[in-house]
């Protein structure tokens, strides 16, 4: 818990861009996978848990000064982009996760600040994409809590800080 709220007053910091001496980025993308799902059905929505992790995302950000929100045309993800998109009055874009590297072309060419809701197989390789570090692979039946944050330089130089969100994952043991 303590750890959690740690993370959280370093990410205000970092979005809140509190030192007047560090120069503010051209462009910054926030990836998240989408939150929990219900599991039936091609095109599950999210789970109580999800929704809660959703609007948590949603109060994380809401002081983050996101311009752009994107996200897949699945229920999943559109649903946990919405309490954002609401609070701040932007409309969800949708982007095809079958055509990812030219999403993140038109990511590094858009100057602002960006939310991107994924899946556990195209989140890492988005930020990949965007020059940054996507650390080990998502675990695909539970791990739901990462927030990437990729900071892209005017020289188009990205750095990755990873953090994570909401209820704590807790990996399997087998």
């Amino acid at each position: 818990m303590i750890r959690r709220i740690g993370l959280s007053l370093l990410l205000l910091a970092v979005l809140c861009g509190c030192s007047s001496a560090t120069p503010a980025a051209d462009t910054v993308v926030f990836l998240v996978r989408h939150a929990e799902k219900v599991k039936t059905g091609d095109d599950p929505a999210l789970s109580p848990p999800g929704i809660d992790r959703s609007d948590r995302l949603a109060v994380l950000l809401a002081d983050a000064h996101v311009t752009h929100i994107h996200s897949t045309d699945y229920v999943r993800t559109k649903t946990t982009a919405a309490p954002l998109a609401s609070r701040l009055g932007i409309d969800v874009s949708l982007y095809d996760p079958r055509k990812l590297e030219a999403f993140a072309t038109r990511l590094r060419e858009t100057p602002g600040r960006h939310l991107v809701v994924g899946h556990s197989n195209t989140t890492p390789g988005m930020v990949k994409l965007l020059g940054g570090e996507p650390g080990s692979p998502i675990d695909e039946p539970g791990e739901y809590d990462r927030l990437y944050i990729v900071t892209i330089d005017s020289d188009g130089v990205a750095e990755t800080m990873l953090l994570r969100y909401g209820t704590a994952y807790e990996a399997k043991v087998p």
